[in-house]
């Protein structure tokens, strides 16, 4: 048996010294007797064994600390007597129904089911598991195993709901307390009967509950007084404090209506006393107060709000102040009549008092449009936030839509916050202006731009603000505000981006994915043959990787058109021929790209080994095609994109269609879907795989367009589901252009006046001549019969003749018929033929359909009258602009040309005499025409005759031909296009900050005025800065070189006035406290004023010298902020103080966290002894003088209560230490010395033999009395008090 010894601090006070000097010399009798007993000092653990009932066990040490531990499983059971089973007839027990019903039990509920049979045959039922799982368990066997009678019984129907409980909670429980069902009727029921259903024992159990719950209401009462209301105010008392003392006072509950319910019913429950008690005193202050005084005052209904007060404080106030009640009539009463009610003579009070408060505060108004009103508020409430802040109390209210701000507020603040108002909106007014535009909304979101990009620039640009209506709000009204000159820039630069939005079209082309690199061609060739061809359309192919068939052409509608059939015809002649992929950019990156003199692309060539070739200058092409190994040009790819920071805005939507309609929405080989994407400006539709049972149709392209086709979809499909309808006609290929009509005028007119689709087949498809018309039957027999009409005109053909100078003759025949072909093509295949050469006729004979002769007869004479109208004239441009007008591969030529409709013929170009020698014919050369010669310029030499100077040279002649308007205008357009240089006088040391680091500042504003800006070698000491462009880009530039300039002027001076230096001397012992912990004071210094502050370095010279660098009067602040420190520093005195320094640790605290907050609370330094000082016990304090010795009490009180901890703790430890440690001898409590101890001793040990004396302490290094876990012992002949061995 092991014991286990408690030691009370009582016994260890008696023994902790052994036995001292006398009692060793004592007899052994005595010492024996003030020895303890073993069972007395250790007692032993109680035994296992239960007492026996009506015994109590002894107290003891252990009894009394040992709490019973509960189980949380309980076993219940449950008997069904024979008469009352369910199941009696089973043949073997365990078996059939009630074994599966009972299995079903202990799923369900979690409890374990024991079954057996008793001789009564009744059936007896353990459950055992959790108390839960056991009552459920209970209900169940109750309702399942054991027949159910039934019994009702009556309770007033009042009653019920106390059955009830909340939320059913006391019914629950009733019916798991009792095993039974218990219906309540329900509330719109008269019946007052309760039918209880379960075993007669749960009934008898839940009728006792019910009865009882029934029982103890019928003890409560309720008891409702109709009191007027305008005596309401005076039962419940301000703030309702006179009720709640009643409701104290008598313990019933009170219920008072609130002022803004209009009863006058105060109900009353509790016991029958207490509400009878209640009554009496509702009554009584009714008595008192109904024959109280009244006075009726007009206040103005504006002013009722101030007299109420918030949640109607103001008015519980007065009723507090004077005991009496204000009546203020309701809010949708137009009466203004307050009446007062109450004792005579404190009417007069209160009604100073309503007065008071009605006219405390005051409303007004400012008149300001409210396109202002914003304005006003200023960005996050800035300029309000200034009167507010000085004015708190008054508020100022703005209503959307009205020219009006509404001010409210103490009288005594609105005169100067409705001054204040009235200067902002006068100043706002004469210096703000705002327009209105009208733009398609489907524009809008190319207006914003990209993460806002374009509506930002135009803000910043025209400093103005321009609000963009949402797209639910479908407005067209677009709201530029700003100063007057801003707001009429921005909203022309607007109408101008939109203008130029309305004439693009995009159009997919459906072409196999296998064929686009052939189209593309090696190195990108053939695609950039037909963008040279093309160069107004951008031609979008999609990445490799994404397997789509769309290729995406952008540009103006007619050029579309004719470059998608281009590339149709295209298709029949492809060959694969090495990896491409396509990049789109925006063209006006392409430069970014390439780079300064082509440094970016050529690095990107050269570190992917990948070909790059970007579009012409003079092409709208945006795409740059890379060529190379697949992952290089990936790599290339990623690279390229990385520098372009605008996309294009391309969208994608997803539309839920039932998959069962999508067949029909394709139409025969795509014609339907075709039409739709045609339409809608070349959008991708992607539909499902057929038979996936996916309902959702995927549409991309630009955001207005998908919204548009994702309209013409819905509607499809809707009339695919009601009432659609499709009809086919045929007419020939040729007459299709016609019917379609210029731009899709014709087919147009048709579609708007019946409402019907109508579809022409693509170039792709093998009937050439099928039409389909879709819509309602109506709308398809409509559109059918205008359309057969027309069919049947043009199937009418005539033949007719017209008479054409042979002159003009070349110019329709020339290029191999190229105006003649685009005449049939635009007129229903109109055949023209003219006289063969040489023939010396004018007749040309047009054969076609009637209106197609007609049209195309018409537009020949006007090409005729275009012909004979031409004149030629001659520009003088001096020869070295050439080039330059030119521009990159003629592209500003070509678009002269193209503008303007006429044909322009430069000189040769000649580079200087003695080249090629006078002999060199001039005639040999080509004359570049248009711009193009061959895609090189030709240099052409000139004979050394001289020339009159008054006669221009040949070389400088540009020929233009065409209308003579026409040919003036283009005249124009060429000068416009001569550069000239100015000069601009920029100081000489601002140079290097113009050009900036690598030349970006220089090369961005070249690139922003698009000249070239000329800065003079730094070894000229030149103060002359040229800029060369057209005319109408050198006024900006300037303008921008001189804002530059400024801005560089302000920095150098900002920057001499940061210079400024200012020393203090400070001595270097307050360093440390200047800079702070980790060095929070001088940053905070340095933020402030922001300056610079430098302390000396360790070696340095002036150790006291701290230098300030920054604007003067902030350095100066920072002198004066550091200088204070010092002073405060110079003040304070240090005293050294004597603490024990056994007590330091406890004082520092865990991490120095105890000498912070005593350095925080006195606002002094703390400094302890280092280890190894010569006075470990002086510690200083340092700080103002009445601090210090605050601190200084502070620190030896707790000094003093330290100190007894710790020579309580020593005191222990002293005899916690082993005997060998302490020495041979001890002095005793009087001073005395005392033999060696012989430690704590009891008599009757385990360890002590009948034979042995109690003075011998036992041995506690003996391994064989005292053995450790694993240690070898020894033999011994002796049997160990412990009991046997076992190791």
């Amino acid at each position: 048996m092991s014991s286990v010894a408690v030691l009370t601090q009582e016994s260890f006070n008696e023994h902790r010294s052994g036995l001292v000097a006398e009692q060793a010399g004592g007899s052994s009798a005595a010492g024996d007797e003030e020895a303890p007993a073993y069972k007395d000092a250790f007692p032993p653990l109680p035994e296992k064994a239960a007492s026996p009932e009506g015994t109590q066990e002894p107290a003891n040490a252990w009894t009394s600390k040992i709490r019973p531990l509960k189980s949380s499983v309980i076993t219940q059971v449950f008997h069904v007597p024979l008469e009352e089973r369910k199941y009696k007839d089973i043949n073997q027990f365990g078996e059939g129904d009630q074994a599966k019903v009972c299995v079903d039990i202990m799923h369900k509920t979690g409890a374990h089911l024991e079954l057996s049979m008793a001789k009564d045959q009744g059936l007896s039922i353990m459950v055992s598991g959790k108390l839960d799982a056991v009552m459920k368990a209970r209900k169940e066997i109750v309702s399942r195993l054991q027949t159910q009678a039934s019994a009702t019984v009556a309770i007033p129907k009042e009653h019920h709901r106390f059955v009830i409980g909340k939320n059913g909670e006391k019914l629950q429980e009733l019916e798991l307390k009792t095993a039974t069902k218990i219906q309540i009727p329900r509330p719109d029921d008269p019946s007052n009967h309760i039918k209880i259903s379960g075993t007669k024992e749960g009934l008898e159990k839940a009728k006792h509950e019910i009865l009882l719950i029934s029982a103890e209401q019928d003890k409560r009462a309720v008891e409702r007084v109709n009191i007027d209301k305008v005596f309401h105010p005076f039962i419940t008392g301000a703030y309702n404090k006179l009720v709640a003392d009643m409701m104290q006072e008598t313990g019933a509950r009170i219920n008072v209506p609130p002022p803004s319910v209009n009863k006058t019913e105060i109900v009353i429950t509790g016991e029958k006393e207490q509400v009878a008690l209640a009554v009496a005193m509702i009554k009584k202050i009714y008595e008192e107060k109904k024959n109280a005084t009244t006075i009726a005052v007009e206040v103005k209904k504006s002013q009722h709000k101030y007299v109420i007060g918030p949640k109607g404080n103001t008015l519980q106030e007065i009723l507090e102040k004077t005991g009496v009640s204000v009546e203020i009539p309701p809010p949708d009463s137009s009466s203004e009549t307050v009446i007062l009610r109450g004792e005579p003579d404190r009417l007069g009070q209160a009604l100073t008092e309503v007065y008071a408060k009605a006219n405390s505060y005051t409303v007004s108004s400012v008149d300001a449009p409210s396109w202002l009103h914003r304005f006003i508020i200023g960005k996050k409430g800035q300029n309000l936030a200034k009167i507010t802040q000085q004015m708190p109390k008054v508020h100022i209210e703005f209503t959307e839509g009205e020219d009006k701000i509404t001010l409210e507020g103490p009288t005594k603040d609105m005169q100067m916050v409705q001054s204040q108002m009235e200067a902002i909106v006068t100043d706002l007014v004469s210096r703000m202006d705002y327009m209105e535009i009208s733009v398609d909304p489907r524009f809008h979101r190319h207006l914003i731009g990209k993460g806002g990009a374009n509506i930002n620039r135009i803000k910043d640009l025209h400093k103005v603000s321009v609000r963009i209506p949402p797209d639910n709000e479908k407005s067209h009204l677009i709201r530029i505000e700003g100063d007057p000159q801003g707001v009429q820039e921005a909203s022309k630069e607007l109408l101008e981006l939109a203008s130029r939005m309305e004439n693009e079209r995009t159009k997919d082309l459906l072409i196999e994915q296998r064929f686009h690199r052939a189209i593309i061609g090696q190195k990108g060739e053939k695609i950039k043959d037909v963008r040279d061809k093309f160069p107004e359309v951008i031609i979008n192919f999609p990445d490799p990787a994404a397997k789509s068939d769309v290729v995406q052409l952008r540009g103006p509608r007619n050029e579309v058109e004719k470059c998608s059939k281009f590339m149709d015809k295209m298709v029949a002649d492809m060959v694969e021929n090495g990896f491409s992929v396509s990049v789109p950019i925006f063209k006006q990156f392409h430069k970014n790209i390439i780079g300064k003199g082509g440094a970016n692309i050529k690095k990107i060539r050269e570190e992917t080994n990948t070909r790059i070739d970007l579009p012409a200058e003079n092409s709208n092409s945006e795409m740059i095609i890379i060529t190379g190994k697949k992952e290089n040009c990936e790599a290339a790819r990623v690279r390229i994109l990385a520098i372009q920071k605008e996309l294009a805005n391309i969208t994608e939507m997803e539309v839920s269609i039932p998959s069962k309609l999508h067949n029909s929405l394709i139409g025969s080989k795509g014609r339907f879907v075709r039409s739709i994407m045609e339409e809608c400006g070349g959008v991708h539709i992607h539909f499902p795989t057929e038979g996936s049972g996916v309902d959702t149709v995927t549409i991309r392209g630009p955001a207005e367009e998908v919204e548009k086709a994702k309209k013409q979809l819905l509607s499809l499909a809707q009339e695919k589901q009601t009432k659609s309808h499709t009809a086919e006609l045929k007419a020939k290929p040729e007459y299709h252009k016609f019917l379609i009509g210029k731009g899709g005028g014709n087919i147009r007119k048709v579609r708007d006046s019946t409402g019907a689709r109508i579809i022409f087949p693509t170039a792709d498809e093998e009937d050439q001549e099928l039409i389909t018309v879709v819509g309602t039957e109506e709308a398809v027999r409509e559109a059918q019969k205008e359309l057969e009409e027309l069919i049947k005109s043009l199937d009418n053909v005539v033949e007719d003749v017209m008479n054409v100078e042979p002159k003009h003759h070349r110019y329709f025949v020339a290029r191999r018929g190229q105006v003649l072909r685009d005449i049939a093509e635009e007129y229903g295949g109109v055949m023209v033929s003219f006289p063969r050469s040489g023939a010396n006729s004018d007749k040309v004979t047009l054969k076609g359909a009637k209106d197609c002769v007609e049209a195309a007869k018409k537009r020949m004479l006007e090409i005729i009258e275009d012909l004979d109208a031409q004149v030629t004239i001659e520009c003088v441009i001096p020869q070295r602009f050439h080039r330059s007008i030119m521009g990159p591969k003629g592209s500003r030529i070509q678009a002269i040309t193209r503008d303007h409709n006429v044909q322009i013929k430069f000189p040769e170009r000649v580079d200087g005499p003695g080249k090629g020698g006078p002999a060199a014919p001039l005639a040999e050369a080509a004359v570049q025409e248009n711009g193009e010669a061959n895609g090189e310029v030709l240099v052409v030499e000139e004979p050394t005759t001289p020339v009159d100077p008054a006669v221009p040279k040949k070389c400088d002649v540009i020929v233009l031909s065409g209308r003579k308007e026409r040919c003036e205008a283009a005249v124009e357009a060429l000068q416009a296009l001569v550069p000239v240089t100015t000069e601009v006088e920029v100081p000489f040391e601002l140079h290097r900050y113009i050009i900036g680091q690598k030349g970006s500042g220089i090369r961005k504003m070249m690139d922003e005025f698009e000249v070239n800006i000329q800065v003079p070698a730094p070894e000229l000491q030149s103060d002359i800065i040229s800029i060369t462009g057209l005319a109408n880009h050198l006024d900006r530039a300037k303008e921008g070189l001189l804002e530059r300039v400024k801005e560089l002027t302000a920095e150098q001076e900002d920057r001499s006035l940061r210079s400024f230096k200012l020393t203090i001397t400070v001595d270097p012992k307050y360093h440390p406290k200047i800079i702070g912990r980790k060095g929070a004071i001088i940053t905070n210094i340095r933020t402030e004023h922001d300056v610079n502050i430098q302390f000396p370095d360790k070696n340095d010279d002036n150790q006291d010298q701290i230098t300030i660098t920054g604007y003067e009067h902030k350095a100066t602040a920072a002198k004066d902020a550091i200088q204070a420190i010092v002073d405060e520093l110079e003040e304070m005195i240090s005293e050294d103080i004597t603490l024990d320094a056994r007590v330091h640790a406890r004082i520092i605290g865990a991490r120095g966290k105890g000498i912070r907050k005593i350095m925080d609370e006195f606002k002094v330094d703390l400094r302890f002894p280092q280890p190894g000082a010569a006075d470990p016990n002086q510690v200083s304090v340092t700080g103002r003088p009445e601090l210090v010795d605050e601190a200084i009490d502070h620190l030896l009180n707790l000094e003093e209560e330290y100190m007894a901890d710790v020579i309580e703790n020593e005191s222990k430890m002293t005899y916690m230490k082993p005997l060998g440690d302490r020495g041979a001898s001890s002095m005793d409590d009087g001073g005395r010395e005392r033999g060696p101890s012989k430690g704590f001793v009891v008599r009757e040990a385990p360890w002590q033999t009948g034979s042995e004396k109690v003075r011998e302490a036992p041995d506690m290094s003996s391994s064989e009395d005292f053995p450790s876990f694993g240690a070898p012992v020894a033999a011994a002949n002796k049997a160990s008090p412990w009991g046997p061995k076992r190791f």
